[in-house]
């Protein structure tokens, strides 16, 4: 597939996309575990079939340690057994804060599931990163930014 523009090869496009990477850092210091962090961009990425964002987040999750087997069974969490009660619900919330236009809500189940694992900063974190990835997957399939090209880290340093 080829890109039908190049956001970072644009003045404006690399001063926002700038300012979108730095957003992605401030959670990366959030308390809310940086495997949790992955495994959420995975999941909505795959939703959102945005292959760049599938391929970062696979590379980057790979990077920090994360095991194969759970990558792989990320798209079909809820019938693998590899995934923590906190993670199950982070990825529950994923699933339905990704899917609004299909459902129209996040269910009160779902956030009370997520309100049991997860304190105050990291459920804004978690919010934050759920309509972070969702704008990112949205940018990079507006743009068709192709996969696999991206190496660990590559945006880690950008200021």
């Amino acid at each position: 597939m080829n890109a039908r523009f190049d956001m970072m090869n644009n003045d404006l496009g690399k001063s926002l996309g700038k300012r979108f990477a730095g957003l992605s850092m401030l959670l990366r210091n959030s308390s809310l575990p940086t495997s949790t962090q992955e495994l959420v961009s995975l999941r909505a990425s795959q939703i959102n079939g945005c292959g760049f964002c599938t391929d970062m987040h696979t590379k980057d999750a790979t990077a920090a340690g994360e095991t194969a087997e759970r990558l792989h069974l990320v798209a079909v969490w809820r019938e693998a057994t590899v995934f923590t009660p906190a993670e199950r619900a982070a990825l529950a919330l994923t699933e339905e804060g990704t899917r609004i236009a299909d459902a129209g809500d996040v269910s009160d189940a779902t956030w009370a599931q997520a309100r049991e694992h997860y304190d105050d900063d990291q459920l804004a974190a978690l919010v934050m990163l759920i309509g972070l990835i969702n704008a990112a997957n949205r940018m990079n399939v507006i743009v068709r930014t192709p996969a696999g090209m991206y190496q660990p880290g590559q945006f880690a340093n950008v200021s």
